[in-house]
């Protein structure tokens, strides 16, 4: 009974919600930073005085990636070799690495598009700075979901019988 509860392979989703949670919100981060960062090079040819303050959406595009770090350290804690996994962990894990990943992923190109779109309108209208502001703080919610319900399913996990 106990082989039913905890395969061997059990962990292997475990580890695959790990490298969801860090790969998919990386590649997220990254997007933003690179589209965001398009749009900073642009500035910074017509107004050098600008650029400092065009970089929150390369700051915001790193916080998503910091929420896939979070969420994989938290999973990769839960992971013991001393310790019986059971298969039900291994899959809530997998979602869990997935709904933060995924969230990044969506998050992130959010950020980029916006970022590169505000950052070349900020040359010609500086008004718009507190617009993308905002708008920027409502596509890194969309990290922060996916992180908190990564969290809601990682302590779900400690409430589950062990395999003996």
């Amino acid at each position: 009974m106990s082989t039913d509860l905890c395969p061997p392979y059990a962990p292997f989703f475990g580890f695959a919600g790990v490298a969801s949670a860090m790969i998919f919100s990386t590649v997220g981060a990254a997007f933003g930073t690179a589209k965001s960062g398009i749009g900073i090079a642009g500035l910074g040819s017509f107004r050098p005085e600008l650029i400092m303050r065009s970089l929150v959406p390369v700051v915001m595009s790193g916080i998503v990636a910091v929420y896939g770090l979070v969420v994989s350290v938290l999973i990769a804690g839960s992971l013991h070799p001393s310790k019986d996994y059971t298969l039900a962990a291994g899959f809530i894990h997998l979602g869990a690495g997935l709904s933060c990943g995924m969230t990044g992923i969506g998050a992130g190109y959010a950020i980029g598009i916006v970022g590169d779109s505000c950052v070349r309108a900020y040359v010609h209208e500086q008004r718009i700075f507190v617009g993308m502001v905002l708008i920027l703080i409502f596509a890194e919610v969309l990290g922060l979901y996916g992180l908190i319900v990564a969290l809601i399913m990682n302590t779900r996990v400690t409430s589950l019988s062990g395999c003996n």
